[in-house]
């Protein structure tokens, strides 16, 4: 049995990168970078007007109230090309180009217009209302680097350096085997002793965020019929996600299987709770993880180990759940021999503290307990967490 963190540094040693691929900006999210996006202009590309007012002089308006003359308009899209002269004012719009001589822009609301002229009734500092020329970012300065996961928020800065396409690493094509007798799909109503087969399609959602996922048929407990799909997934997949049969029963036929077939097994117990018998091997070039059927246990071991080796392979400058702090409402007790991850929901005090409302989790097979579930919460072996203890968490995500 080794520890989360030997089985990590395995999972990272043992995956290999894909190759980058290029792919149109708009199907970008979620992705990982293979290229370094930098700016190819300064932003702003002139001094820019914070709001809608008057281009003016602070000089001129240091004794508010005072009249200027106005002499144009400076809009977006449409500069003013003169030059600002003492006792002059240029009418100007949110976004555009601040006129040459001018300091400051007065904001519309503390301005009164008559004539040809406005009245300043307030006066400015300087620089007040404008953003400077480069101030944002400077043309050649990296903006994000290799290895970053595309968010919906980076998608404007990329496009605003006009990359219409960026280089990506492609995503792994991956695949889903339930297995075990007692299955059936889930538009079927289970007969005695039989289930649903509920973990495929959550462990595909879950995973879809990072790979092409298909979900195979599933496989009753016998080897000839395990053998033959996981041949065939290997030849056919990058990664395979397998569920059920890893223990240690007469019927939990994966690891035999698995041994049959030449797979390399790089571990096959994990001091964790839930998920102690997950297993990580390799056949030809296809990475697998055996995962427990709880479901609770597979969502746990899919988070922590598949995921890490989904990213990994796509060369994700971070892989792993990062860690988090909240505060512990309800006493949480630890494994005496294992550390565990406990899903649990999150709630916000009225001090703005992050606390955990620790589940009503009774086993790693209640999933209806988890689907309220918000993290994981770390409690390390042989060390109860009590009501008011600052514990590590994980937002799944």
């Amino acid at each position: 049995m080794i520890p989360i963190s030997e089985a990590l540094k395995i999972i990272k040693r043992e995956t290999l990168a894909l190759s980058p691929e290029t792919i149109d900006l708009e199907n970008s999210v979620g992705r990982v970078l293979a290229q370094e996006i930098r700016a190819d202009m300064d932003l702003p590309p002139f001094d820019r007007s914070q709001m809608d007012g008057f281009a003016v002089k602070t000089f001129d308006v240091a004794r508010a109230p005072v009249q200027l003359k106005i002499v144009g308009e400076s809009i977006a899209g449409k500069g003013f090309d003169g030059k600002l002269n003492p006792g002059e004012a240029v009418r100007i719009m949110t976004g555009a180009r601040v006129p040459n001589g001018a300091d400051a822009v007065q904001k519309v609301e503390l301005t009164e217009e008559e004539n040809g002229f406005i009245t300043i009734t307030e006066k400015t500092k300087v620089r007040e209302n404008i953003n400077a020329f480069a101030s944002e970012i400077e043309t050649g300065k990296q903006i994000f680097e290799t290895g970053e996961i595309i968010t919906e928020n980076m998608i404007a800065a990329i496009a605003s350096f006009g990359y219409a396409k960026v280089k990506v690493f492609k995503k792994p094509k991956a695949a889903i085997l339930s297995t075990g007798s007692e299955i059936v799909d889930i538009s079927v109503t289970p007969q005695k002793d039989q289930i649903r087969n509920s973990n495929s399609v959550m462990l595909k959602v879950f995973a879809d965020r990072f790979a092409d996922v298909e979900i195979l048929p599933s496989v009753k407990d016998n080897i000839k019929s395990l053998r033959t799909a996981i041949e065939k997934a290997a030849k056919n997949f990058d990664f395979l996600i397998t569920t059920g049969g890893v223990s240690v029963g007469d019927y939990d036929f994966t690891k035999p299987v698995l041994r049959e077939l030449g797979a390399e097994i790089f571990f096959e117990k994990i001091s964790l709770k839930p998920g102690k018998p997950t297993v990580f091997a390799k056949l030809k070039n296809c990475l697998i993880f055996a995962l427990p059927g709880n479901p609770v246990s597979s969502v746990v071991t899919f988070y922590l180990f598949a995921r890490t080796a989904l990213l990994k392979m796509q060369s994700a400058k971070s892989c792993e759940l990062k860690p988090s702090f909240a505060v512990v409402s309800d006493n949480i007790k630890a494994a005496k021999e294992r550390d565990s991850f406990l899903p649990a929901s999150l709630e916000t005090d009225k001090k703005g503290k992050l606390i955990i409302e620790s589940l009503r989790f009774n086993g790693s097979s209640n999933f209806i307990a988890f689907a309220r579930a918000d993290a994981l919460v770390f409690v390390p072996q042989g060390k109860n967490l009590e009501s008011g203890d600052i514990a590590e968490i994980f937002f799944l995500q």
